[in-house]
């Protein structure tokens, strides 16, 4: 099995988008799930729904429980947090979901702004000046130690991997972003490949912790992340990628615009052939889009072309190493 591609959609997608997804060829969605909508009833509903489409859940997260604050600050109702974590995470073994995501971030994505810029014909995207985002104040009311957090994920680990265990769903941790060591007087936890070296040390080695190679994390950084072709290499070897992040930007930091695939800085086809070469078994998206235009099909409409791309990029990639 190798690179498969995926969308991301939330439960409440409607049907003429998800004949538009089978339509484009697509398999596999990233189901984003609602607190309330955590129960295997509604799993096994979803599940339904999509197989009409020929649709496959390839992975479920819930992003009040993938971004935490509680958790990754270590809060006094974290416990509650966690055990919530551990029901998704039962709900979704029992039907057989794969794995889900986690994302070391209490502040969420930070950017500047969402703006057309000069390398997004016209298309409102996301724009990060470094300068601007570590002007922000601080977010939870005072300066956190790296040491607290990396204890606050060692906290988390060693309460959750039992039951991802038991039910054998694995977790995708993504990279902070934008990779800088400390937003918000929050440092971060995954801003470099040394990170995540210490965070697969944090789960004693276990399959079940992988990551999201996000790739516009890494040309966020540029080297300072690491060297990508170099990562994409080992950890596709070592089987840690769950999920690959299929994602363009104009430059490194410390400015950058998200843009579409062919408008960065980056050479994406060769990143492309990299992953195929590597026989890197994940499932693979855009992951962020332009902002949707009002009557173009929300956010399925809007990820739709840089999707197709993708795709285009994926097949040429496959021919061309002769891995079709």
């Amino acid at each position: 099995m190798s690179l498969r591609p995926q969308m991301t959609i939330a439960a409440a997608e409607p049907e003429e988008g998800l004949a538009f997804i089978q339509q484009m060829g697509i398999r596999y969605v990233s189901l984003m799930l609602k607190p309330e909508e955590i129960t295997e009833d509604f799993v096994k509903a979803q599940q339904e729904r999509l197989a009409r489409y020929n649709l496959e859940i390839s992975d479920a997260f819930c992003t009040p429980l993938q971004k935490n604050k509680s958790i990754h600050l270590g809060l006094p109702d974290r416990d509650g947090e966690i055990e919530k974590f551990n029901r998704m995470l039962e709900v979704l073994g029992r039907a057989k979901v794969p794995f889900t995501s986690i994302a070391w971030q209490p502040d969420g994505i930070l950017r500047t702004d969402w703006r057309a810029g000069a390398h997004t014909r016209g298309g409102i995207s996301m724009y990060c000046d470094q300068a601007e985002v570590l002007a922000k104040p601080l977010s939870a009311g005072r300066e956190y130690t790296e040491e607290e957090i990396w204890g606050n994920f060692q906290y988390f680990m060693d309460r959750v991997l039992p039951t991802a265990e038991k039910y054998q769903v694995a977790m995708a941790l993504h990279p902070n972003d934008p990779p800088l060591a400390c937003l918000t007087g929050v440092p971060s936890l995954i801003w470099n490949t040394q990170c995540y070296e210490r965070a697969f040390a944090c789960a004693h080695g276990s399959p079940l912790l992988g990551m999201k190679l996000c790739v516009g994390c890494w040309l966020e950084a540029g080297d300072a992340f690491g060297d990508l072709m170099a990562d994409i290499a080992k950890y596709s070897a070592q089987g840690k990628i769950l999920c690959v992040h299929f994602r363009n930007v104009s430059a490194p930091l410390p400015v950058f615009e998200e843009t579409l695939a062919e408008d960065g800085y980056a050479d994406m086809y060769a990143i492309m052939k990299a992953f195929v070469a590597a026989d890197c078994h994940a499932v693979i998206s855009i992951d962020h889009a332009f902002r949707p235009l009002p009557g173009m099909g929300g956010m399925t409409g809007a990820a739709a072309y840089s999707t197709g791309y993708m795709k285009g990029l994926l097949e040429a990639a496959r021919r061309e190493l002769g891995k079709v």
